[in-house]
């Protein structure tokens, strides 16, 4: 990846210009992760497929949901593949991360070589958007549209993140890449709560507006696709055009980033205490994905509370994240990012835990969890993205991060997997949440064993004073 921001950096009020406009991406397609995968779609596209398994019931006289329960009692197929509606959404979200690992080595390569990288940027955005916005169409019994459309965003959001990503060297020194980074972290948690907080809004009034509960939903996806286009425009503006320097100017195959990956990994054996902190990471951020994306499933669900309170609960974690953040930055100066992230860890353990036991219909238990889960979600990452930077050889800290990035993605499809398999095995999503404790748990064995300073040293790293 070139450097150039490093060494032939614009000036000064041109770099600020890029990097107030390059935080603005993550304003623009937070709305996808958070309004679109984990607030509505996971329910609707549940009740979609629902509706379409009860359908079935009145063209073939077989009812395939005797009990009325989508856990267990309403099955539906797709490509020979029969099962309940409600373990609908976990498939989805494994089968949508595994195309992203295929996807995202073959961005980067491309990214890193070519000469249009805003240009990428922009079409990848713009798909993404255009497919959030396509989810409008989805009603009915066409819940099939709607994981073809999933899978598309879902590829276009993670591709566009990558190249997001490839900017900010070229955009910031090596002395402000820690600020703008972390700014346009926070930026995201903001932009995520507010435009949760208007679609809110319109699903709590829709009746005031003279459409049904469906109808507002749509408009929600919609609104979301014009959300992450629009915003996506201020970044596209200030970012300059600029060709690698340094990367060959053939053609880019699809194997290149795959070879690239491969270099990476052949060379990363030599330094054993990263790849345990990598894999113990790999490990707890599955856990913490998984339970912010089937939050919403397990309240409506196994907790029978209605979506408005579902949609409160996301935008009370959005908000709570971005002070949790703070915190966890303030308590790392203190005591070390280590011994942070144990801490961190073990909230995650208790949160979880706590979920099981919350009763039925009972909204403030679950705000309560909303509020557990905001003061670790954004730090636990963030910290764990800080302390692995230091566990890098110095001047190979794009490379390893590429790793970092596709290998969270290979194993994230393991949680969805877990919950849904769980699910559907006993008939319970409070035996299906309570299975996500392992991922905590192992992860939070594995990061107590590995001793950071001396990782940190390894590499030829200077270890800081605080660990």
């Amino acid at each position: 990846m070139s450097v150039m921001g490093s060494d032939v950096a614009p000036d000064a009020a041109q770099r600020r210009r890029e990097q107030r406009g390059w935080c603005w991406y993550d304003w623009a397609n937070s709305v996808f992760p958070t309004s679109v995968s984990t607030v509505f779609l996971s329910l609707y596209l549940t009740a979609v497929a629902t509706s379409a398994a009860q359908a079935d019931t009145e063209r073939n006289g077989v009812n395939p949901c005797p009990g009325g329960n989508a856990l267990v009692d309403c099955d539906i197929s797709i490509f020979g593949l029969s099962f309940p509606a409600g373990s609908l959404w976990g498939y989805l979200l494994s089968v949508a991360t595994v195309v992203q690992v295929l996807v995202l080595p073959i961005t980067g390569a491309i990214a890193d070589r070519s000469s249009s990288k805003r240009l990428m940027l922009a079409v990848l955005a713009f798909g993404g958007a255009a497919t959030t916005a396509l989810l409008a169409l989805v009603g009915g019994q066409n819940w099939q549209l709607g994981v073809v459309l999933f899978i598309l965003g879902n590829i276009c959001f993670g591709a566009s993140v990558v190249v997001y990503y490839s900017f900010l060297p070229e955009i910031a020194t090596a002395d402000e890449r820690d600020m703008v980074s972390t700014k346009g972290w926070a930026f995201g948690y903001l932009g995520a709560g507010v435009a949760l907080a208007l679609h809110l809004v319109i699903y709590l009034f829709h009746d005031s507006i003279g459409m049904d509960s469906d109808a507002a939903v749509r408009l929600i996806f919609l609104s979301s696709g014009v959300w992450w286009a629009a915003f996506t425009l201020l970044p596209l503006a200030a970012l300059r055009r600029r060709a690698p320097e340094d990367a060959p100017r053939s053609a880019v195959s699809v194997t290149d980033g795959f070879r690239q990956l491969k270099s990476t990994l052949r060379e990363a054996k030599h330094f054993p205490l990263t790849l345990a902190f990598l894999g113990a990471y790999w490990i707890f951020t599955d856990g913490i994905a998984t339970v912010v994306q089937v939050a919403p499933q397990y309240g409506n669900l196994e907790l029978k509370l209605p979506q408005d309170a579902l949609i409160v609960t996301v935008l009370i974690v959005q908000f709570i994240a971005f002070v949790g953040g703070m915190l966890h930055g303030l308590l790392a100066k203190h005591i070390g990012a280590k011994k942070t992230i144990l801490i961190s860890l073990a909230i995650w353990l208790v949160v979880v835990i706590a979920a099981y036991f919350v009763q039925a219909g009972q909204e403030m238990q679950f705000y309560g969890l909303a509020v557990g889960i905001g003061l670790v979600l954004g730090g636990t990452n963030a910290l764990s993205r800080s302390l692995f930077s230091q566990m890098v050889p110095p001047g190979r800290e794009a490379e390893y991060f590429s790793l970092y990035e596709v290998g969270e993605r290979s194993t994230s499809w393991l949680g969805p997997l877990v919950f849904a398999g769980v699910g559907q095995a006993t008939g319970s999503f409070r035996l299906a949440i309570i299975s996500l404790v392992v991922f905590f748990a192992l992860g939070l064995l594995l990061v107590a064993l590995v001793p950071v300073r001396r990782a940190i040293e390894a590499v030829g790293n200077p270890a800081p004073k605080v660990l």
